[in-house]
């Protein structure tokens, strides 16, 4: 058998550079940050490699602990699932889905109620939360994020790299929108998506209009402004105004005719939406399921030329 490093001081490594701090992976572990810091001299002399650069209070990875790091994470997470399954008799049947606030209710529970057909004897944990979650701590099964940059340590699906189109309530275009253009419509009937500090690759109304050929750019202040995406779908259904609008998330109302798209013309987001996983589920049946439902091709909504 191969010469194995030492688990406890993996361990402490794994800890302390996700949360970047001895002190903070101390309290993790239930240690002092003193024995963490043995345990990492310990693991550097085993690997003859310095793994964190030291300043004060601080630490950061060097070369050689960012080459170890990601197949470390991996290690230790497929090794606690293993410790779950065989504690839990092989009998688990709770599927722990974490996901951003946007997509729960408009793209992701139509699906889960899909993945209830084929099991339909499974708990499922929906935890709506913004990135980062500690996958493995927290114990989900599945984590659904947008950009594919967040998890490095665990295996990755792309699912959808979705687009935005104009969309509104058929009566509230038939009363502001006959005879008229999107260049033409007032300020006030655009709905903006804030879509926060963190965010910096959504489009907005200047990037639709220039996609389209134009150069107007609604201001927001003028608007209606909201903090979330699938909130702009659903002031656009009640007659709000005009919202920029995920496919993934208006589709099933343009398909139920609650809202009518004004062009053809998308833009698409700048990252795709991606699942995440610890590579030891991936096979399970009902993760895999749910993964091949949230990656197929949703239907394409009818549009109306610009």
């Amino acid at each position: 058998m191969e010469k194995l490093p030492p688990l406890n001081a993996m361990r402490a490594f794994e800890v302390a550079a996700r949360a970047g701090s001895f002190t903070l992976a101390a309290t993790e572990l239930g240690v002092s940050s003193a024995a963490v810091s043995q345990q990492i001299r310990n693991l550097e002399d085993w690997f003859g490699k310095q793994l964190f650069v030291r300043n004060g209070n601080r630490i950061a990875l060097t070369d050689a602990g960012h080459a170890i790091y990601p197949q470390t994470a991996r290690a230790l997470g497929e090794i606690a699932a293993v410790g779950r399954r065989m504690l839990e008799g092989g009998l688990r049947t709770r599927l722990v889905v974490s996901v951003p606030f946007s997509l729960a209710e408009l793209w992701l529970a139509p699906r889960l109620a899909v993945l209830l057909d084929g099991f339909p004897q499974m708990a499922i944990d929906v935890r709506v939360e913004d990135d980062p979650v500690d996958v493995v701590r927290q114990n989900i099964d599945l984590r659904i994020s947008y950009g594919d940059y967040h998890y490095p340590a665990l295996k990755m699906v792309r699912l959808v790299h979705d687009e935005v189109l104009p969309v509104a309530a058929s009566e509230f275009w038939q009363r502001y929108g006959q005879g008229a253009s999107l260049a033409d419509m007032h300020e006030s009937h655009f709905i903006h998506t804030n879509w926060g500090p963190n965010y910096a690759s959504h489009p907005s109304w200047a990037d639709w209009f220039a996609a389209a050929g134009g150069s107007r750019a609604p201001d927001p202040s003028h608007g209606r402004r909201v903090g979330l995406s699938s909130l702009a779908i659903g002031a656009a259904r009640l007659g709000l105004g005009i919202a920029l609008g995920q496919k993934v998330m208006a589709n099933a109302d343009l398909e139920a005719g609650r809202l009518i798209a004004l062009s053809s013309v998308s833009v698409r987001l700048g990252q795709p939406y991606c699942a995440f996983m610890l590579p030891a589920k991936a096979e399970r049946a009902d993760i895999a399921g749910l993964v091949e439902l949230l990656a197929g091709n949703p239907a394409k909504p009818h549009a109306k030329p610009a």
